[in-house]
This record gives structure tokens, C-alpha cells and sequence, in this order.
């Protein structure tokens, strides 16, 4: 049964991160897809970052809507970029174009340690209507909202 790895801060579940979510699930199968949810203390966002005791609330809300059975996930506190990816066995880990590096760093530090290197699942940005691609910094700023649709000016 494969396990996979997965990471983020996931401050406005957005239509990019449901894209990942569902990659990592799709490829679990009758696996388990690790969640690792980034820490208020590793947090270096330009933009204010809800709890995460409230973002970890909202993304379980979201596996909930998704009908995903709670046996099928863990959510894990990320204290550092790498989380349980460089001691526990994984299978894959799924990333979008701005986590690719840290899967990447993940992999060199297994091969020093002697593990095997994980499956990188490489997941495209989903992009806004304006072509741009969706992100939490953008629907922060007012300039979309979580399916990538622009926002009116008043």
C-alpha cells in the first residue's frame, strides 16, 4: 500500500490545493497520504498567516467535504521544510512547482542517509482566470478568490 507524502501551509484551501490533495489521494489508492501542515513558528509569509490550530481545523473541514475517510489521511505538525520525509519510509511525495525544490533537497539528504529516494509526483500550477496561477498571497492581497476568479474592483 503506498504511502505518500504531502505539504503545505494551506492558509485559503484554494482550487491549487485541492488539485494536490487530489493527486495524492489518487495515487494512495489503498494507501495513506501524510499531510504535513506548517508550523506558526516556521511561518515567513508576507502576508499574516492564520493559526495553525485554525488552518489545521479548515483543512480537515475540506477532507471532510471530500468525502476522504479519516483512516485514509494523518495531518502532522512541519517544524522544518522536510518533515517525517527523511526517517519514515514513503513511497511519493506530491508537490507543485514551488515545493519541487524542497523534494528535490529531500531526496539528495535520503541518499546520504542511505534511503531510497521518494517518487517526486510533479502537480502544475492551477492558474486564475487571468492566467496567472492561483496562490494564497494573491487571494490575500483581494486580487482572487479560491477558484482563481478575479475580484471587481468597488
Amino acid at each position: 500500500m503506498p504511502k505518500v507524502a504531502l505539504g503545505g501551509t494551506f492558509q485559503y484551501l484554494h482550487d491549487g490545493h485541492a488539485r494536490l490533495i487530489e493527486k495524492a489521494f489518487e495515487i494512495a489508492g489503498d494507501g495513506k497520504v501524510h499531510i504535513g501542515l506548517t508550523s506558526d513558528e516556521m511561518l515567513q509569509k508576507s502576508h499574516s498567516v492564520e493559526s495553525y490550530k485554525i488552518r489545521e481545523k479548515r483543512l480537515l473541514g475540506s477532507l471532510k467535504k471530500m468525502e476522504i475517510p479519516i483512516q485514509k489521511y494523518e495531518v502532522t505538525r512541519l517544524n522544518d521544510p522536510y518533515g517525517p520525509t527523511l526517517e519514515e519510509d514513503f513511497d511519493y511525495i506530491v508537490v507543485s512547482p514551488e515545493t519541487y525544490p524542497v523534494a528535490l533537497k529531500i531526496n539528495c539528504i535520503r541518499k546520504e542517509k542511505g534511503k531510497s529516494p521518494l517518487e517526486i509526483v510533479y502537480v502544475e500550477y492551477v492558474m486564475a482566470e487571468d492566467g496567472v496561477p492561483i496562490s494564497s498571497t494573491r487571494i490575500a492581497k483581494g486580487e482572487i478568490d479560491r477558484h482563481g476568479r478575479l475580484k471587481t474592483e468597488a
